[in-house]
């Protein structure tokens, strides 16, 4: 393990990359946000990782669910992933879950952190919900055409602070995706370390007409 994790050890030590071993987490949504998520964080050494997804791969994924591949159309998402993670790092266990959210919260599995890679408001209501209800931390992640948002939410309530509503996605560029799931896995990655994480701010980041990307920052209050 040593020699695998050499870099990450070179950043935080032994000790901590043992630490890692003995955490659980969960990504909710095996898409866009979620196969960047899998990939980044699953040759980490977190020691189990859960993957939900109900859905199948479709070839306009492809181009930017960065896991799946050509000849994968018709696989579950969850379970592509988890193979891919096993497949990259030993020293991690990746459990798929062919269902939604909902289905998977009444499983009782005990994580210690929620990773929201979905694309729709109604579950990141449910998410949010259930973090509550458990007492436990949750990174939301959304994207659209050129622009993202972040937030590591502990204190404040993602249902209090946005307007749950349905709504079909507009068009998304692929590196965005990646982008965004880079900042998230950023976080997850140092909270489950230990390290520190500002929480209950809402990163938004997008690229203006000039193609200059901002970045702005949003105080979330507490539930």
């Amino acid at each position: 393990m040593t020699h695998y994790f050499h870099r990450q050890i070179q950043l935080w030590g032994e000790e901590t990359q043992q630490k890692l071993q003995n955490k659980k987490i969960v990504i909710i949504g095996a898409g866009g946000l979620g196969s960047s998520l899998a990939f980044a964080l699953g040759a980490s050494g977190i020691g189990e990782i859960h993957i939900i997804d109900f859905d199948e791969v479709s070839l306009h994924n492809i181009h930017r669910q960065i896991a799946f591949k050509m000849g994968d159309e018709g696989k579950n998402k969850a379970q592509v992933n988890a193979e891919l993670i096993m497949q990259r790092c030993p020293f991690t266990k990746a459990i798929a879950h062919a269902c939604d959210f909902q289905t998977w919260n009444q499983k009782g599995i005990e994580v210690d952190l929620l990773i929201d890679a979905t694309d729709n408001l109604p579950t990141r209501g449910d998410i949010n919900t259930y973090a509550k209800k458990k007492q436990l931390p949750w990174i939301y992640g959304s994207v659209e055409a050129f622009h993202g948002q972040v937030c590591f939410i502990d204190k404040s309530s993602f249902n209090d602070a946005f307007k749950i509503i349905q709504k079909t996605p507009a068009g998304i560029a692929a590196p965005i995706v990646m982008h965004i799931a880079s900042l998230q896995a950023n976080l997850a990655l140092r909270y489950l370390a230990g390290l520190s994480v500002k929480k209950d701010t809402l990163y938004y980041l997008f690229f203006n007409d000039e193609g200059e990307l901002i970045t702005q920052k949003f105080g979330l209050p507490h539930a």
